[in-house]
């Protein structure tokens, strides 16, 4: 099964690759590497903005940190010229979520992305990854994720 029939079994449709925010590029290929620059949490109502710990809960964070996901696999095939099936593996995320000093849980925040990507691309979805806390993000988003990926 192709990854954009996975997804579409899984209900996602991939958005437009979001254009860059500033003077940066929103993906790099390197040789069978690409490293895709910070994905915002934001859906089709716009930007999913909070701060663990404060005002959002972990089920809003791991929500927040698909959406980076999502986000990310549509910068993923704007790289491979929209082919996502030449993914051969997600690589490594680093993931940034806004919470209080005292929130411990961003790990578990961030699974909302690695599960995700386990759930719609299998084993080439498992990945190495950071998940860190941030007392602020971009525009008040809830979580940010960069990730690198290998591509044939």
């Amino acid at each position: 099964m192709s990854i954009e029939a996975k997804l579409n079994e899984l209900g996602v449709t991939l958005p437009d690759a979001p254009a860059p925010a500033a003077n940066y590029v929103p993906y790099v290929v390197a040789g069978d590497m690409v490293y895709i620059s910070g994905q915002i949490s934001a859906d089709e109502n716009g930007l999913i903005t909070g701060t663990l710990g404060e005002d959002m809960d972990v089920d809003a964070g791991q929500a927040a940190a698909k959406r980076c996901a999502i986000a990310l696999l549509a910068q993923l095939k704007a790289a491979c010229g929209g082919d996502l099936d030449r993914l051969v593996r997600v690589v490594k995320l680093g993931a940034f979520v806004n919470s209080t000093a005292d929130f411990t849980q961003q790990p578990h925040v961030v699974n909302g992305a690695s599960d995700f990507l386990v759930e719609a691309l299998g084993d080439i979805g498992r990945h190495a990854r950071s998940a860190v806390s941030s007392p602020s993000l971009p525009l008040g988003v809830a979580v940010e994720i960069d990730g690198v990926f290998q591509i044939k």
